[in-house]
């Protein structure tokens, strides 16, 4: 019987407690790569997490907490970009005839 693989991003709770997120699957060297919450990094092969016997969990409400990502990891742009505002005369400065 195949192992379903898990997806990216998906949350999970260890038989011991511990929440951890999926980070990576490489299915062609059938490994998976975990992350706790406390910013542990580990690389299991498929039969391994077949083993696991890991339930699915909700998200923390603070998912970054201590978790080394970034903003772009998640689609999101580095820097927003500022609104203009008439109550800030710095932004028109360089409109100046």
């Amino acid at each position: 019987m195949a192992i379903k693989l898990p997806t990216i991003g998906d949350w999970f709770t260890h038989p011991a407690g511990d929440l951890f997120e999926v980070v990576a699957v490489d299915e062609d060297d059938a490994t998976i790569e975990i992350q706790y919450f406390d910013g542990t990094i580990e690389e299991l092969d498929v039969d391994s997490w077949g083993e696991l016997k890991c339930r699915d969990a909700v998200p923390p409400e603070d998912y970054s907490g201590s978790m080394d990502i970034e903003r772009e990891d998640y689609g999101l742009e580095i820097e927003t970009p500022r609104q203009k505002s008439p109550a800030d005369p710095m932004d028109f400065l360089d409109l100046a005839e």
